[in-house]
């Protein structure tokens, strides 16, 4: 019988390589205010690198996300992390006038990556010529899960054109969206709708294929309908997708923020060591590098007697 902490180490990984990461890699962005500074993390040895640019939740930086930067760096990947312009290492104050196009920054600054993989590379002793970029993927937590996936294909909606325009990139082959928000509009809380008018997404051109991640107990403030709200970029979207539903968890989905972050509410190592090999595995599946991994994260939970989650996908 397969017990709840097996579901955590029974795919098979390898062995982690040590990690080398350098920061602060400074873009210029002319038109932002501020440059872009990024931190590029990867495993010490290995070629044909896949590479996964990750955008931060709101007020966090480059310096956060550890348990999930440093994993899937140890495990084969390049894991390419931007500071957006809400960090609060920034402290941009909220009449700023570029706060209202927040969300549009953080696209840019994605795009910005993409188009500059080349000086990203080179920034990083030993990297040069190590990068697959017929491999890659966009992540990102809370506000940076959408973020990512507008370049999947989500747009928000402007609320007085009703329209949305497509920031999709086609370099991005998939992508890892954890608790994500869903639907705005009566969906939202009037403090929502108030604060952050961008919280319109539509999934309905999110095409590229996804995990999306979520906890049962994700209560946000932001919306009227509890935690299945940050399940609509699975159920809403069309194309290949799936849905890790975590047990127990809340928005920090066990402590992916930080080894030691102020966000995590719902503190559970084991949960994070889940959420780490699904989302290697997956990941790996989608950028056709190994399916075999992703197949047994599948049935290790399905098979769990005491499982930590549940994976669906359409």
């Amino acid at each position: 019988m397969t017990s709840a902490g097996t579901a955590t180490t029974d795919v098979a990984l390898g062995e982690p390589a040590p990690v080398v990461s350098v920061k602060p890699v400074v873009l210029p962005a002319s038109g932002r205010g501020e440059d872009l500074r990024v931190r590029v993390s990867a495993p010490a040895t290995g070629r044909g690198l896949p590479v996964i640019i990750f955008s931060h939740g709101f007020g966090s930086s480059l310096d956060g996300y550890g348990p999930l930067a440093d994993f899937w760096a140890a495990h084969g990947f390049v894991v390419i992390q931007p500071t957006h312009l809400d960090s609060r290492t920034l402290t941009i104050p909220p009449d700023d006038p570029r706060t209202p196009r927040i969300w549009r920054f953080r696209v840019e600054d994605l795009k910005r990556i993409l188009d500059h993989l080349d000086l990203l590379e080179g920034a990083l002793p030993g990297l040069g010529g190590r990068l697959d970029r017929s491999r890659i993927a966009a992540a990102g937590h809370s506000f940076g899960g959408q973020t990512a996936g507008n370049l999947l294909g989500l747009r928000v909606i402007d609320q007085e054109s009703g329209k949305g325009e497509d920031l999709s990139d086609s370099r991005i082959r998939a992508g890892v969206l954890f608790a994500t928000a869903g639907r705005g509009g009566a969906d939202l809380t009037a403090f929502a709708v108030e604060n952050f008018p961008f919280l319109n997404p539509s999934f309905a051109d999110m095409t590229t294929p996804a995990l999306v991640v979520a906890g049962d107990r994700d209560d946000s403030p932001l919306t009227v309908r509890g935690p299945d709200w940050m399940t609509d970029p699975y159920f809403l979207s069309p194309g290949d997708k799936s849905l890790l539903t975590l047990f127990g968890a809340e928005h920090s989905l066990g402590g992916i923020p930080g080894y030691e972050a102020k966000e995590t509410t719902d503190e559970n190592p084991e949960r994070v060591g889940l959420v780490q090999r699904i989302t290697w595995a997956y990941l790996r599946h989608a950028l056709d590098i190994d399916d075999s991994s992703w197949l047994a994260a599948q049935k290790i939970l399905s098979g769990s007697a005491s499982p930590l989650g549940r994976i669906e996908s359409k």
